[in-house]
């Protein structure tokens, strides 16, 4: 059992709904709202991530009344860590696991636990290049882009200050230099 309930306790499952977690009211706020894009921002340790591991569910599993399910590779879930999306999917997927646990023939959530791969749990870099590598023939980007590393990258940025520096230099008016 107490493997269990650390698992359930990474997943941050030790306070859904259905395990009786009693949320703030700025959290059930985050966990319910529909129809719109959700900001959390809190402090290290404050139950950011079990809060988005429960609104993910709430829409997934449709627990509104009257709310028609969502897909979860149809969200878009941003951190700002490759560790924190990592670990965000983990606990969705473990969290999607333990309702099957409960409603093992619910062929919904069967679904889900295939599509959380799919998911996008994501950085905001790690989502822009999913968008620019699916999306490049929309914006006339050669396919074979990639991304510069750091020593091209500061090479790079002298190079446009160097240039931006001589072109405001040769347009300046010589009388006004002098």
């Amino acid at each position: 059992m107490a493997g269990r309930q650390e698992r359930d306790r990474r997943a941050g499952l030790g306070g859904s709904r259905d395990m009786g977690m009693t949320w703030t009211e700025e959290q059930k706020k985050v966990i319910d709202v529909r129809n719109k894009n959700v900001l959390v921002s809190a402090a290290a340790g404050s139950g950011k991530t079990a809060v988005l591991v429960e609104r993910i569910l709430s829409l997934v599993c449709g627990d509104m009344e009257g709310e028609e399910p969502v897909d979860v590779d149809r969200l878009l879930v941003v951190t700002f860590t490759k560790a924190a999306a990592a670990e965000m999917r983990e606990r969705v997927g473990l969290a999607l696991e333990r309702r099957l646990e409960v409603d093992p023939e619910n062929e919904h959530l069967q679904k889900q636990q295939t599509l959380i791969h799919n998911a996008q749990i994501t950085t905001i870099d790690s989502f822009c290049q999913y968008v620019i590598r699916n999306y490049f023939h929309q914006i006339d980007l050669d396919p074979s882009f990639r991304i510069g590393d750091e020593g091209e990258l500061k090479l790079l940025k002298g190079d446009v200050v160097r240039e931006l520096l001589e072109d405001h230099y040769a347009e300046e008016d010589p009388e006004e230099a002098a």
